[in-house]
């Protein structure tokens, strides 16, 4: 499938998950506890966890990534932005989560999109939210967004995710979509409804400015990617 599709159309799952946003958010977790992402990436950790689930063409992806983060350290933050929205968007394929991991819905970590060179919405927006915080990006300054897309001129609208980059918390993020090549204000993607929002300090409901709880408790598949990436060495 062309890398330009969006989300998965509703599925049964998605309708119940997107009408009540139950399917993902859940009571209190119990087990691991993930590194705050403040915390330095480990290079040979990482390459070694790639050489052993992708062999040598993942190390040249990842060998890739390094490279961007190396360009971009210190760059303006429009640069950063750009760079990183145009590299996981050239080359990611969009393929849904059943093609690729067998399940309805699973969040990826950025080493293994990389890996894989294949992602859904989900995994394009952490990929591009972590390259950003490795980067230096404030992590309050970033959040994924789940949101509705009405695709076209029809009433049909499907789960998605995209990326938010908030100059200040007053101000409308600008988009950072794997569907639309540009990176725009909130205000000119009219066909995208928010319905919650979430970064590694927060979870907010639709526009909401107060967050309501810990991510890290309350979506069981962040926790999840929290936890590999941990294992893999991001964190």
């Amino acid at each position: 499938m062309s890398r330009s599709q969006p989300c998965s159309p509703f599925r049964p799952g998605r309708r119940r998950f997107m009408a009540g946003v139950g399917a993902l958010l859940l009571g209190a977790g119990i087990g691991l506890v993930p590194t705050p992402l403040t915390a330095n990436l480990d290079p040979s950790r990482l390459r070694q966890s790639m050489q052993t689930m992708y062999g040598s063409r993942g190390l040249t992806t990842l060998e890739e990534w390094f490279a961007l983060l190396e360009q971009l350290a210190g760059s303006p933050i429009d640069e950063q932005l750009r760079e990183v929205n145009r590299f996981f968007n050239r080359r990611v394929r969009w393929l849904d989560d059943i093609d690729i991991w067998g399940r309805e819905d699973y969040w990826a970590t950025p080493l293994e999109t990389l890996g894989r060179g294949e992602g859904d919405c989900e995994d394009y927006s952490i990929a591009k939210y972590i390259t950003l915080t490795q980067l230096g990006v404030p992590v309050e300054r970033l959040r994924m967004i789940y949101v509705r897309a009405r695709i076209g001129r029809s009433n049909t609208s499907q789960a998605h995710m995209v990326l938010g980059y908030y100059r200040h918390p007053s101000v409308e993020p600008l988009i950072l979509d794997n569907l639309v090549p540009s990176i725009t204000p909130a205000s000119q993607r009219t066909d995208l409804d928010p319905v919650f929002s979430f970064n590694s300090d927060g979870l907010w409901a639709g526009g909401s400015t107060q967050s309501r709880a810990d991510p890290t408790q309350r979506l069981s598949r962040w926790r999840s990617v929290l936890g590999r990436m941990q294992e893999q060495g991001f964190l």
